[in-house]
């Protein structure tokens, strides 16, 4: 039995709202995770270039770079890259993990410290491989529409 003790996970949160930023951290941090911040797209890839981290958390409207153009530019980096995408216009704008490539989209609401702490956790402790979403699978369908899975 290894009787290692596992590293303190490391979270990056990525939003152009600092008050968001700083209750966010501020919860994570409480429950026991390493949080590291950015204000934008452009400083989130810096970051994930520079650090290993366990679960990227960003937000959808950003200037400059929003963040399904942030998880796409994640995924080139590290296709297994977890990713929670927070936006208060989920339903109006239709975003699902199907279409953004996140494995988790939340929408910003009085439920959301509890919804992203259980899927912070649950993506924390998943170790598998992640599908392609659904813009990278839309490419390839050329190339496995004779194959059967």
């Amino acid at each position: 039995m290894n009787s290692a003790i596992a590293p303190t996970p490391h979270i990056l949160i990525v939003d152009d709202n600092r008050d968001g930023l700083l209750v966010r951290r501020s919860l994570l941090e409480e429950i026991g995770y390493r949080v590291q911040i950015a204000l934008n797209g452009e400083e989130a890839l810096k970051a994930f270039e520079a650090y290993c981290f366990d679960v990227v958390v960003t937000d959808y409207k950003m200037p400059r770079m929003n963040g399904v153009e942030l998880i796409e530019r994640l995924r080139v980096l590290n296709p297994n890259a977890r990713v929670v995408l927070l936006s208060g216009f989920v339903e109006p704008l239709g975003l699902t993990e199907e279409n953004t490539g996140a494995d988790v989209v939340l929408a910003k609401s009085s439920n959301e410290p509890g919804q992203l702490v259980r899927s912070v956790k649950r993506l924390v402790s998943q170790r598998t491989v992640r599908k392609p979403p659904a813009s990278q699978k839309a490419r390839s369908r050329g190339t496995a529409a004779g194959r059967r899975g």
